[in-house]
């Protein structure tokens, strides 16, 4: 059993850190209200730990229709990313889903954060 446990190589975990913080850089404090035409803060995070350069993408949808996107994010093994996002709500209405969907290469939204958020005149 010992001999097993020392020649089996150690498979760490492949995955990727994405999280959305308010602008104070803590996990509150998100964008609750909004007037239409004024723009939401947040700062979204992505930690790399897939083991290889990878290259991310990030948009912003907010009732279908696409708000924002960065051009491609490369990261290295363990690298980090972490900016200011904006995003600018079109119509007025409460409970507005705002979707922050990171892509990994092609295809469908690798990993999903959203914040719900009203909107008045």
């Amino acid at each position: 059993m010992l001999g097993y446990v020392i020649t089996t190589p150690i498979v760490e975990e492949r995955f990727t850190e994405f999280y959305i913080l308010g602008i104070e850089g803590k996990a509150e404090n998100y964008p609750q209200q909004l007037c239409l035409g004024e723009e939401g803060k947040v700062i979204v995070g992505i930690v790399n730990h897939q083991h290889k350069e990878t290259q991310y993408r990030l948009e912003v949808m907010m009732g279908g229709e696409k708000l924002y996107e960065l051009p491609p994010i490369r990261l290295k093994p363990g690298g980090k990313w972490e900016e200011m996002v904006g995003f600018t709500p079109s119509q007025i209405g409460d409970n507005q889903k705002v979707e922050f969907l990171l892509y990994k290469g092609k295809g469908q939204p690798f990993e999903v954060r959203y914040l719900w958020v009203d909107v008045k005149a």
